[in-house]
């Protein structure tokens, strides 16, 4: 049996003096001659905690059981953020005995176990729920594989329930009904923690947590918890995955806030909620002389870190479910790393499995925009059997998405994307894309689209600046050549030859399948007449593109030889066949 105290690193800081004697007293009273009385010994503490040995796995619960109930009567009368909780973690399995000490998987396993467990609640191991149940008056609830930290292959664990006749934590805490998870990732933030001493920094915190709230609320693939019940945890010590299943969320952003100096520094994590594991954390830190620009910089760090974290663990989260169990939902995350590989193959995958989605449901909105997003990119590789049906096929599926939700930023940006690409309405597309990024300023996808649109349209400074402002929101996204290649084109429009270069080379070391970029590289190292790099990067292009004609080339988008002739210009400078 493996036990600590949670929270017990803010319980010292609050009262290390008080909070020790309590402890101790516990120990002495309660604790220790409860493990001793079933047949328990106490091989080691290490502060805040202790490893036990029982002969049996029965008398481990048992003991387990009876020192988590007495705990939870002697916290009836004391406040929240005041009370010593225990977790703790049962395994039974073989064990190494050194002198004093044990080792072994067993002892870890029993550990991990316990990280996992409930402040006031009890974790055991499937091999250990067998060998109690029947036994020992006690019941379970399944909790599912967990992934424990260090141990190869995920467990199944199991929570021990506290007899309902007895005094517990649950009685004394409202508890709302535990809602289902959401059929899309959901997550809560909570009230950061005013670490200052200064309650004018109570506020600063506040704000910055319904900034947040409010700018992952834009994103319509979010299920985010409204503020008003994020903040019923406001001062409280809390369990991540209790608040989960309280709230039905995956995930939970937590933070601090710590004044010095005329500076603020702000900490910030991701939390999966359902097992513990943190996915993202982060620092931010800015002078305290503008107040809102300071509020506004940290948002958009958090938020730009989060939605794409999000979508990472979803995606591989989709992975391990079993597929006789997928929905529209599961097909479309799956679909994903088909579309990020940009082969040939990759796309066709992503097509298909994205269509299955739309079959199975079709008011499914993002099912139809990522089948739209493959087409595109098949006509931007060249790959387009019939270019004509491909084209229809990518309106038809962008304009289905923003049918679905017309206030979609991310589907009214693609739709301003496909209208400036394959129209000469350049006034009606940027109508879209200025809208799109006025929904929801935090999109990298929207920004994305509105750069694009703003390319076809002959406005490449307005065009660069869209990209930039992608690249600064999303800059780990393994797309982000998708913003890249298409900024070098609008530098070259802008005569700055060598930063086409460097941008484009950087779009090619993240991806070297996308002939947008070689065709930039190519065109600008013309413009800069680096013959030898240029045979390279043609070469380049016409390996990924072998049937690549400057001719058929400018069908696909009619804006392209009105408002892009640099790019052209330096297309035919670079030798390619016309």
């Amino acid at each position: 049996m493996a036990a600590d105290v949670a929270g017990y690193s803010r319980l010292m800081g609050a009262d290390e003096e008080g909070t020790l004697t309590q402890l101790k007293s516990l120990r002495n009273n309660l604790i220790d001659p409860t493990i001793t009385a079933h047949r328990g010994r106490i091989v080691k503490t290490t502060g805040d905690g202790m490893l036990v040995e029982f002969a049996s796995v029965v008398d481990a619960a048992r003991g387990a059981a009876e020192v988590q109930r007495a705990m939870a009567a002697q916290n009836i009368s004391v406040p929240q953020h005041k009370r010593i909780e225990f977790r703790i973690g049962i395994h039974v399995g073989d064990i190494i005995i050194d002198e004093n000490d044990i080792f072994g998987d067993g002892v870890n396993i029993a550990a991990r176990l316990e990280g996992i467990a409930e402040p006031g609640g009890i974790c055991v191991s499937d091999d250990a729920q067998r060998q109690i149940r029947g036994k020992a008056g006690l019941a379970f609830d399944e909790m599912g594989l967990q992934s424990l930290k260090n141990i190869a292959e995920p467990m199944l664990a199991w929570r021990l329930l506290i007899d309902d006749n007895l005094p517990s934590r649950s009685k004394h805490v409202e508890t709302p009904l535990r809602p289902d998870l959401p059929d899309k990732p959901s997550i809560a933030v909570l009230p950061f923690q005013n670490m200052s001493g200064d309650p004018e920094q109570e506020y600063f915190a506040d704000g910055i947590v319904e900034e947040i709230i409010t700018a992952l609320s834009r994103f319509k693939s979010l299920f985010v918890i409204a503020r008003n019940s994020s903040f019923t945890y406001k001062g409280k010590a809390v369990d991540i995955k209790q608040v989960g299943r309280e709230l039905g969320v995956r995930y939970v952003v937590e933070g601090s806030v710590r004044k010095g100096a005329g500076t603020l520094r702000i900490t910030g994590q991701l939390i999966d909620a359902t097992t513990g594991a943190h996915l993202w954390a982060d620092r931010f830190e800015g002078r305290l002389d503008d107040v809102f620009a300071l509020q506004d910089m940290i948002t958009e760090g958090v938020v730009s870190a989060i939605e794409p974290t999000v979508q990472k663990a979803e995606i591989e989260l989709a992975a391990r479910r079993r597929p006789a169990n997928l929905s529209a939902y599961d097909l479309c995350l799956r679909a994903q790393p088909h579309f990020h590989s940009m082969t040939h193959e990759g796309l066709a995958e992503a097509l298909r499995l994205s269509e299955r989605a739309l079959e199975i449901d079709p008011s499914y909105g993002f099912a139809a925009h990522l089948a739209g997003s493959c087409h595109a990119l098949r006509i931007a590789q060249g790959w387009a059997s019939d270019l004509n049906r491909e084209m229809g096929e990518t309106t038809r599926l962008f304009s289905l998405a923003l049918s679905i939700d017309d206030d979609d930023p991310d589907f009214l940006a693609s739709v301003g994307f496909v209208t400036s690409y394959l129209t000469e309405d350049f006034p009606t597309a940027a109508e879209m894309v200025d809208r799109a990024v006025a929904l929801n300023q935090n999109s990298a996808l929207a920004w994305n689209m509105r750069g694009y649109a703003y390319l076809f349209g002959g406005k490449a400074a307005e065009a660069v600046r869209s990209f930039e402002r992608t690249i600064r929101l999303n800059p780990l996204d393994p797309m982000l050549f998708l913003a890249l290649a298409p900024m070098g084109i609008a530098l070259i429009e802008l005569r700055r030859f060598d930063e086409a270069v460097a941008v484009a080379r950087k779009a090619a070391r993240q991806n070297q399948t996308y002939a947008t970029t070689y065709r930039c590289l190519a065109s600008a190292l013309a413009h800069l007449e680096r013959e030898a790099e240029v045979k390279e990067a043609v070469a380049r292009l016409l390996a990924i593109e072998p049937n690549f004609r400057v001719s058929e080339w400018l069908k696909r988008g009619a804006q392209w030889h009105r408002h892009n002739r640099l790019t052209i210009e330096g297309i035919r400078k670079a030798g390619l066949p016309e």
